[in-house]
């Protein structure tokens, strides 16, 4: 047994620096997953303060509102693989962008649907309290938001948006569909050369499973931290 995984580890990364789909696989997947998580950060936010802000007054951004909201329910209900498809392959075919920025592109967007459903619930988990004592201080409504409603509301959603980055990092499985050779095609580049499915594939469930046990103990160090920031 030992000598047929040593043979197969030999085939599968040793000869002709197979090992190297791996490793560029794996750049492609952080590339795309941290970028991805930034795009939809940014989205989830501009979308959570449109919907609280509507909430607060039903009024105001009544057409933002049914734009947030359409967005909301068309990336919710359809799979993320589709979508990745429909922007390689119809939105951006006439264009020279390239595949992995049709993949942030498209990671993005979905991750922003539901970073902002994070984002809103925890500017709705600060206590309007706090609100009202900002504003009877004389500071704006944006200056109140700014300074004293995001700040807790970010500690709160930190930890959820630190999931999301992992479920985003484990979604872009996906990419090979429009071409990208990220780590999981490449595991199955190598399985294709060499018609050996157990050492490449185990291999890039290894990776995958390294790379989350560090984001999670990443995550659960700012999570105590956080903790003990609150209990001073």
């Amino acid at each position: 047994m030992y000598l047929q995984l040593s043979d197969q580890f030999q085939q599968c990364f040793v000869e002709q620096n197979r090992y190297l789909y791996i490793v560029e696989g794996l750049k492609n997947t952080l590339l795309i997953t941290v970028f991805a998580v930034l795009l939809g950060v940014v989205l989830g936010t501009l979308v959570a303060l449109v919907k609280v802000g509507h909430g607060n007054n039903p009024k105001k951004l009544r057409f933002a509102n049914t734009v947030c909201s359409l967005y909301l329910t068309l990336i919710r209900g359809t799979p993320v693989v589709v979508q990745l498809m429909i922007m390689y392959y119809v939105i951006l075919s006439q264009t020279k962008v390239n595949d992995i920025t049709a993949a942030i592109l498209a990671f993005g967007i979905n991750s922003g649907a539901y970073v902002a459903e994070v984002i809103r619930s925890g500017i709705q988990s600060v206590d309007k309290g706090q609100i009202e004592a900002g504003r009877s201080l004389g500071l704006s409504q944006r200056t109140t938001m700014v300074k004293i409603v995001f700040p807790q509301a970010l500690k709160n959603v930190l930890p959820a948006i630190g999931n999301e980055f992992i479920a985003l990092l484990k979604e872009t499985s996906v990419a090979g569909y429009i071409g990208i050779q990220d780590l999981t095609k490449g595991g199955d580049v190598i399985r294709s050369i060499t018609y050996l499915a157990f050492t490449p594939l185990l291999t890039t469930a290894a990776v995958y499973l390294v790379v989350v046990i560090g984001l999670t103990a990443v995550l659960t160090k700012l999570e105590r931290r956080l903790h003990r920031s609150d209990n001073r």
